[in-house]
């Protein structure tokens, strides 16, 4: 789904030009500004998609607010979720000409986009875009390293340890890791089932290694426990 699509649901849209009061570790934000691009803002519903599978990469993207789940549907119907992306974090940055994944919002989600053509010809003239470009699709490279040696070396446990680690790690800021996205979504992210994971999660909270309080709220009570069963 192309931003220009939207329906008229869309409750808001706003101009915003580069990217003021961003943190340092913002590259997208810094990228912006540097580049002096026009910053568009949409917000979309939960489930609803932001861009499909095989649509031209013209915009990138960066979550304000929110959560989004990027995934292919596999020729058996599955569903493989390459990633989740939070709050800050930039998506659809594509080396070729389409998207290779679907995007949908996870929950109620703000996202910022800037055209590609437009970073991609600030690059052209500015060293400070080019390297703030390149560091985030070093980022996106490294994540899916990680998450192919996920799938294909480790058992049940050690990707639900994984995971949890993950989330802790992105979502620092908050006591409570309270998760937006669902135990069938962290499944597919995990190539695991539904009932795979619920079982790894009661697990982990009868060992007392986390406290379950919620049906998406997670404390994490033994991290140290946690690293090992990912070691």
């Amino acid at each position: 789904m192309q931003p220009q699509t939207i329906s008229t649901s869309v409750p808001s849209v706003r101009n915003v030009t580069g990217a003021r009061g961003q943190p340092a570790s913002d590259h997208f934000g810094m990228v912006a500004t540097a580049a002096g691009v026009v910053a568009t803002e949409f917000r979309y519903k939960r489930d609803e998609e932001i861009y499909g599978e095989d649509e031209p990469s013209d915009y990138v993207y960066q979550v304000i607010s929110g959560a989004v789940r990027t995934y292919k549907l596999l020729s058996d119907g599955r569903r493989q979720i390459g990633a989740f992306h939070l709050k800050g974090d930039v998506f659809g940055l594509e080396s070729g000409s389409v998207h290779r994944l679907t995007a949908e919002a996870i929950v109620d989600t703000t996202v910022r986009l800037v055209k590609r053509r437009s970073l991609e010809a600030a690059a052209d003239t500015s060293v400070q875009v080019a390297r703030n470009l390149w560091t985030m699709t070093a980022r996106d490279l490294r994540h899916a390293e990680d998450h192919m040696l996920l799938l294909g070396r480790k058992t049940a446990m050690e990707r639900v340890a994984d995971f949890l680690l993950e989330m802790d790690r992105r979502l620092a800021d908050v006591a409570i890791c309270a998760l937006p996205m669902s135990r069938r979504d962290i499944g597919d992210y995990l190539g695991l089932t539904l009932e795979t994971v619920s079982r790894a999660l009661s697990q982990l909270n009868d060992e007392g290694v986390l406290e379950l309080s919620g049906a998406r709220q997670i404390v994490l009570r033994n991290r140290q426990r946690l690293s090992a069963l990912n070691a």
